[in-house]
């Protein structure tokens, strides 16, 4: 078993991760209001860091970029002109959190206005009315940044054999996820919406086309444990009878996706092959029972240093 994938049961850290999924809409709200949209909501993802989760370069002021170290546990801002800002992650009200952003928002040189409820959530409470205390339990955030670290070097590698529309491997601060989606490059059929407390015409951009899309969750109410997804929209017939690979994924019915639990990966022989077996198989499964054109879609995997062949014919 590789030390790299870390114990991370979702019961240790539950209150720590509903938190810090609140804490990070707040950031991905304030990148979402400030960054030209761009498809399938990719303006406003956050992506993992050699520290955290990082907005990247908000199109702010200077330049904004606001980093969760989760090393240090601190939010930390910096602003192309030279400004820094931070303040330290540790138990608080949401409402607290809030406050904390929006004035490291201002002394970066920023504009801290954005939507102040969160999304994806069933009865959303605004972040400034959110007073109930908030734990945060450190050595947990650590080990969730650890095992977030590990699986996205395997979803890069992933992504890297497909020459077709692809995602980068984002954090949906939505859903709290890290995901990467492929693309068949056909229109879907209009999705039906009905996401909690997000817009339809949101949901609907999202899901224009054909995808395969598979991720990571650390765990949450509808499923109470850290796994790893994967689905299609639209999903094709027999998708939900297909065999997934490694033995322990599963189709659950009630997510309308495939599963397989991230302790299976961890505690197995090879996690990066048992992690591999399960996004190609689901991908396959999707791409083959919906018709896609496989051949023109996919390529060897990416190495280091060697430029893909290129075929004249």
């Amino acid at each position: 078993m590789s030390a790299n994938w870390t114990d991370i049961p979702y019961d240790g850290w539950r209150d720590t991760c509903a938190a810090l999924h609140l804490y990070t809409q707040i950031a991905g709200k304030y990148k979402l209001a400030r960054t030209p949209w761009l498809n399938h909501s990719w303006h406003a993802t956050l992506y993992v860091s050699a520290r955290g989760l990082t907005t990247s370069l908000v199109p702010d002021a200077s330049g904004v970029e606001i980093e969760f170290d989760l090393l240090e546990h601190r939010v930390v801002g910096s602003a192309a002109d030279g400004r820094k800002a931070h303040f330290a992650l540790a138990p608080m009200s949401v409402a607290q959190f809030h406050a904390h952003f929006l004035d490291l928002v201002a002394q970066l040189g920023g504009k801290p206005v954005f939507h102040g409820r969160p999304n994806e959530i069933p009865n959303p409470v605004p972040f400034q009315d959110d007073h109930a205390a908030r734990p945060y339990d450190a050595d947990a955030v650590t080990r969730f940044f650890r095992a977030l670290v590990t699986v996205c070097c395997v979803l890069e590698r992933f992504r890297t054999g497909y020459i077709g529309k692809v995602s980068p491997v984002h954090f949906f601060w939505g859903s709290f996820d890290l995901a990467v989606t492929r693309f068949s490059g056909r229109r879907a059929p209009l999705h039906p919406g009905g996401v909690p407390a997000l817009p339809d015409e949101v949901t609907r951009e999202a899901y224009s086309h054909e995808v395969s899309s598979a991720g990571f969750w650390p765990g949450g109410p509808a499923i109470p444990f850290p796994a790893f997804y994967s689905y299609a929209y639209p999903s094709p017939d027999g998708f939900s009878k297909a065999t997934p690979l490694p033995s322990g994924a599963y189709f659950d019915d009630k997510l309308g996706e495939f599963i397989l639990p991230y302790e299976h990966v961890r505690t197995s022989d090879e996690p990066e092959r048992a992690l591999m077996a399960f996004l190609d198989s689901t991908y396959q499964a999707a791409a083959d029972l919906g018709g896609w054109d496989r051949a023109a879609l996919e390529c060897r995997g990416g190495e280091p240093l060697r430029p893909r062949p290129v075929d004249h014919h």
